[in-house]
């Protein structure tokens, strides 16, 4: 039956000009027309995966592909071409070969899923024909991949994640909701087995998962710790539904008991309670075994990680001892004195350093000292002892005829003047000498304004 209502088509799909085109076969040679043969072998590869996705397999056949991707009555007449190429690209892979390159353990599950008859084929076979077997099957490895990693997020994410061990039947029920069938699950599965996340074995004629925990890079091999964890799960399992079960029938007793005494059947009510009573002490027998199951599997844990706590204690220790491998306690000391004496000798010099400096300062503020001294010689010397060239001062005062140079001075202030004692020996070193004798300037002198 076509499964062809689950796939969704390319818009092109439509296109009958375009699809009489796609629906033929390929030219013998594809150096005639590289485009036309690599587009249509890009569309044919594309919707070979699109439609196996949509249908949530994972592998497929030349047979379903001609009923799945039918048109109008017609089936392309190049997916035999197309298989081939994508046989060449990696991108699919016989079953028989994919499944003859994990573990052969693999093989002893039978079940008629994976076929051994054709494991003794070369890939060759298919590669150098241009006839492909009708109902050979391919597994898509873009599609088990995903598959592969879409079933390992839900081991993790259900109920199961605290047993490294799940019975195959259970792990059905688990991927229901991904694998379309049981041969996608066995395809997802042999694909986490090569990228060694399970390891699958039989288990006294039960197929059994063991999933790789997290945090371990790969899964390790099935051993009798694991077998006998298993057991008591699937012992706590047993006797868990037992006791669920028997606890309903104990109230289905005392509910047919209240009925026949409300009937006044009074004899059967009481057969009623006494059958309540042998199952309820059944249940306590049951609940109690159960206890010491679960007892046992919480010491199991325990000492899972009381085994991990030492390990990380040997590690640790491991890595201690090896970053103090060349550390001694004389050798601490020895550096510590170094360090010591080192510290030491710098003191010293910064002492000898700041010393030095010190003297040079002083040095230099003396020569200071004796510059100022000599440029105040330097100074008085150059001032003369008696002004050349000037008469000699008059010993009477001055006489009328002294009136044009009285006239010339400004009048005398009728206020006292507002300037210090310091302004005025100022205003005397401003004095010059000239030719003709000595003239005051009393410029800054007749701008003072009298005091108020």
């Amino acid at each position: 039956m076509s499964n062809s209502a689950k796939i969704t088509f390319p818009a092109e799909w439509d296109d009958d000009e375009r699809m009489d085109f796609m629906f033929s076969d390929f030219k013998e040679n594809r150096d005639v027309n590289t485009t036309d043969w690599d587009s249509k072998m890009d569309f044919w590869t594309a919707l070979i995966v699109k439609s196996c996705r949509d249908r949530g397999t994972v592998c497929v056949s030349l047979q379903e592909l001609n009923k799945t991707l039918k048109r109008k009555e017609k089936s392309p007449l190049g997916l035999a071409t197309v298989i081939q190429s994508m046989a060449r690209s990696g991108k699919i892979q016989r079953e028989s070969e994919f499944a003859a390159n994990v573990d052969c353990g693999w093989l002893s599950w039978g079940v008629g899923l994976l076929l051994v008859k054709p494991l003794k084929w070369t890939f060759s076979a298919i590669l150098g024909s241009s006839r492909v077997p009708l109902e050979e099957s391919f597994v898509i490895i873009e599609l088990v991949k995903e598959k592969a990693a879409e079933l390992l997020r839900v081991y993790r994410s259900s109920e199961f994640s605290s047993c490294s061990i799940v019975s195959f039947q259970d792990l059905c029920t688990l991927s229901s909701d991904i694998c379309a069938d049981e041969s996608t699950l066995c395809m997802a599965l042999l694909q986490l087995q090569r990228d060694k996340q399970v390891m699958v074995s039989l288990h006294e004629g039960e197929k059994i998962v063991k999933f790789c925990l997290p945090g371990q890079e790969r899964v390790s091999p099935v051993s009798d710790v694991d077998i006998g964890i298993y057991q008591l799960q699937r012992s706590e399992k047993l006797l868990g539904e037992r006791v669920e079960k028997l606890g309903l029938e104990a109230d289905k007793c005392k509910d047919e008991a209240r009925i026949l005494l409300r009937e006044g059947k009074k004899s059967q009510a009481l057969r009623c309670l006494r059958g309540r009573k042998r199952v309820e002490k059944r249940v306590d027998n049951l609940f109690a075994k159960l206890e010491s199951i679960r007892e046992i599997l919480d010491r199991i844990a325990q000492s899972q990680s009381d085994k991990m706590v030492m390990q990380a204690y040997q590690a640790g220790v491991a890595a201690l001892r090896l970053s103090l491998k060349d550390v001694t306690v004389e050798r601490a000391e020895s550096l510590v004195d170094q360090i010591q004496e080192l510290c030491d000798t710098q003191d010293e010099v910064n002492q000898t350093i700041s010393s030095g400096v010190t003297v040079a300062g002083e040095s230099f503020y003396e020569d200071m000292d004796e510059l100022e001294e000599e440029l105040k010689s330097l100074l008085n010397e150059s001032k003369p002892d008696s002004i050349s060239g000037l008469p000699a001062v008059p010993a009477k005062n001055l006489q009328p005829s002294a009136e044009p140079i009285l006239s010339s001075l400004p009048d005398v202030p009728q206020r006292p003047l507002n300037i210090s004692a310091e302004q005025l020996e100022e205003e005397l070193n401003r004095l010059t000498l000239t030719d003709s004798g000595l003239h005051f300037q009393f410029s800054s002198l007749s701008n003072l304004n009298p005091a108020q």
